[in-house]
This record gives structure tokens, C-alpha cells and sequence, in this order.
């Protein structure tokens, strides 16, 4: 089964718009399309973006509660304690990378600093992700 993580951007929008790629990909999750593994430090880092008042504006407290309730039904995987095998040119976002390495999965981002990291490391766009289980054998 594929396994992905996705950055805390994914959620965000998902969330956002139930129109989006990112809204199909958490449907296509939650039908067991694949496997999305998370960590501690995802689940901290949507906490402080739902706290974001124009988020909040968006997403009320008890919707974001209740989504952090249902990924930590998912499963959850340790937060990696070493290096990740490549860096990203923003160091906040080396924790991603380090944790779809140690998991074995892909990185799914809207992020242009993880995305130009492509020739090194599994990651795709939502829209390519989309793709690639919508298209490929398992």
C-alpha cells in the first residue's frame, strides 16, 4: 500500500476548500486509498496554525479539535530523532522530510521549497499525488 505524509499545508487546505485536490486526497485517505502517516510535531504544527485567527475565522476551534481527534486515529509514528537525508532550504520543514525518509513514504506538499527537492527525495504536489493513486497499480 502507498504511504504518504502530508505537510500540515495539505490539511490546511483541505479543510478550507472541500473542493480541492487536498479535500479528495483526505477522502481518498479516510476510503483507505492509502496509508497517511503522521507524527507528534505535524499534529503540533496544525494545533498552532488552527490558533491563527484568520485560520480560526475558517475553521472553528471545534472542527480543528475533531480533525486532530480523527488523525490521531491514523497512524502515528514517532517524530525521527536524527538528520534528514537531505535539508530543505527552510530548516522548519527538515522534520517532514526526515519523517517520510525514516516511514518509507512520500511527502505530499504545496510547499515550493520542498517541492524543488524532487530530484532527491519522494515528494509530489496534492495534484501529483492525486495522480499517482488515481493512476498507478497499488
Amino acid at each position: 500500500m502507498r504511504r504518504a505524509v502530508f505537510d500540515p499545508n495539505v490539511f490546511i487546505s483541505a479543510l478550507l476548500s472541500s473542493q480541492g485536490t487536498q479535500a479528495a486526497l483526505l477522502k481518498a485517505w479516510l476510503q483507505g486509498e492509502f496509508e497517511l502517516v503522521i507524527s507528534e510535531k505535524v499534529i503540533g504544527e496544525l494545533e498552532r496554525v488552527f490558533a491563527y485567527p484568520k485560520i480560526r475565522s475558517n475553521i472553528p476551534l471545534k472542527e480543528s479539535r475533531e480533525f486532530i481527534d480523527l488523525l490521531r486515529r491514523g497512524q502515528v509514528a514517532e517524530d525521527p530523532a536524527g538528520q534528514p537525508p537531505v535539508k530543505s532550504p527552510d530548516p522548519a520543514d527538515d522534520y517532514l522530510i526526515a519523517l517520510a525518509s525514516t516511514e518509507h513514504c512520500a511527502l505530499v506538499t504545496g510547499d515550493g521549497h520542498l517541492l524543488g527537492l524532487k530530484e532527491q527525495i519522494p515528494v509530489y504536489s496534492p495534484r501529483e499525488f492525486w495522480d499517482v493513486i488515481t493512476t498507478s497499480p497499488g
